[in-house]
């Protein structure tokens, strides 16, 4: 499912009413609010929060321009867009860092959260920005809590520290003076977490916080908590005044209350939110990238910034090239497969593209990332000179790729038709004749 899928698509469905109309009467404007106010309760959506943007979009939508404008429709949309992005926080928080290494973020967060895999992925973040950084095994209880972080730590090459079982504010300070005497800049301390808030807990995390002065406190949020998350944060931000949240599990069936509510209940922004299984799955919470999401309005920079960790700036040129020269083969595709699944699953980026989610919705297309694995097989059953040339693939050849890659000759015809009309789409591309879909 799409980030916010749910609530995207009721919104814009009250927007299409809107839609091809010269001048909107209070009534139209009125009745499109009713529908967009739904929508966010629908998607748990903080009570007060919904009813207090609700009233701000109408009372700036009900004006004398509107009513009279040639464009109101797109006028009310951009409101409804303005409006997110102030809900959501107006811009990106960045992490802030220390005068004085090494830089101390403290996590925290209810047991199940996914609190200690988020570690490792800041952790794989922050080292992608040459940061030296040390994971620090600060929950005590859980079992298997300092082997799950061993794990994620050796996934993104970070060491992590640990002394078993004695008193997690000992293992904090001990950890925080390896860091000096190592060289390390940032420091990121995974704390324990709880079935559900307690007295025992929180004076746990306000004593770690006495003792090592973290520079940024980070609570790490299940987003498929919807309302109750938000409850989370508050309690959270009351006793250890937390700096940021990071919303988990955004990838999931989530209706995005927690995304939404979150920052106008607590004032704290959202910093970064996880969006898939993998340890590369986290990305900075934009709130004007995030705004046009939810709106159906795509977000071409999210996936600019996936492209370019995916492909190498050389990589790039020598495509380019090849597309120039026209001598784009099977090999090449099947890089561009392998660097496409890099960057996450088919269907969040066609999401990302303008006007490209509701086309897909239109045409009912289902993208099956399976398919990728069979076209990979296909294209590894083939020898050098057949993918370097596949004009050369007669019946019988494709007859033997098709019992060796375990598929029928058809999904072989299949993903030659693809190819070409890849090749000839990249080819548009490159001349800049070819035109996205908005």
């Amino acid at each position: 499912m799409a980030l916010f899928g749910s609530l995207s698509e009721k919104i814009n469905h009250a927007f299409s009413k809107l839609k091809n109309k010269g001048a909107l009467t209070e009534l139209e404007i009125k009745n499109a609010m009713r529908e967009v106010r739904v929508a966010l309760l629908e998607a748990d959506v903080n009570f007060m929060v919904a009813k207090q943007f609700i009233n701000k979009v109408s009372e700036k939508a009900i004006g004398e321009n509107i009513l009279k404008g040639l464009e109101s429709s797109q006028q009310v949309i951009k409101i409804v867009n303005d409006e997110l992005i102030e809900l959501m926080g107006s811009k990106h928080q960045k992490l802030t860092v220390s005068d004085r290494p090494p830089t101390v973020y403290m996590m925290c967060g209810l047991q199940g959260a996914g609190k200690t895999t988020m570690c490792g992925k800041l952790a794989g973040l922050l080292k992608k920005d040459n940061k030296k950084v040390l994971l620090v095994a600060g929950d005590i209880y859980r079992p298997a809590a300092i082997k799950q972080l061993q794990v994620v730590g050796e996934k993104v090459g970070v060491e992590v520290f640990e002394k078993g079982q004695i008193s997690p504010v000992k293992i904090a300070k001990e950890a925080i003076e390896y860091a000096k005497n190592q060289g390390l800049d940032t420091v990121i301390i995974d704390t324990a977490g709880r079935l559900h808030i307690d007295e025992a807990l929180m004076q746990e995390l306000r004593d770690i916080k006495a003792n090592v002065n973290p520079q940024e406190i980070l609570l790490v949020v299940d987003s498929m908590l919807g309302q109750d998350s938000v409850n989370v944060a508050s309690t959270f931000n009351k006793e250890l005044d937390i700096s940021g949240v990071i919303l988990t599990k955004l990838d999931g069936d989530t209706r995005g209350g927690a995304a939404l509510s979150i920052k106008a209940i607590c004032g704290k922004p959202i910093k970064y939110i996880g969006v898939g299984e993998k340890i590369t799955d986290i990305e900075p919470f934009h709130p004007d990238r995030m705004a046009s999401r939810i709106l159906g309005m795509g977000d071409v920079l999210t996936l600019i910034e996936k492209a370019q960790n995916a492909i190498t700036e050389e990589d790039a040129l020598k495509m380019a090239k090849k597309m120039k020269e026209n001598t784009f083969d099977l090999e090449d595709y099947l890089e561009q497969l392998s660097n496409m699944k890099k960057m996450g699953s088919m269907k969040d980026m066609l999401d990302m593209i303008p006007g490209m989610s509701r086309q897909l919705k239109d045409q009912d297309l289902n993208v099956d990332e399976r398919q990728l694995e069979k076209t990979k097989a296909i294209i590894l059953s083939m020898t050098i000179k057949e993918r370097r040339n596949p004009s050369i693939l007669n019946a019988s050849r494709r007859r033997r790729i098709a019992k060796g890659s375990g598929t029928q000759v058809q999904d072989v015809n299949r993903l030659l038709n693809q190819f070409e009309q890849t090749k000839q789409m990249m080819k548009r591309i490159s001349s800049g004749k070819f035109k996205f879909p908005f």
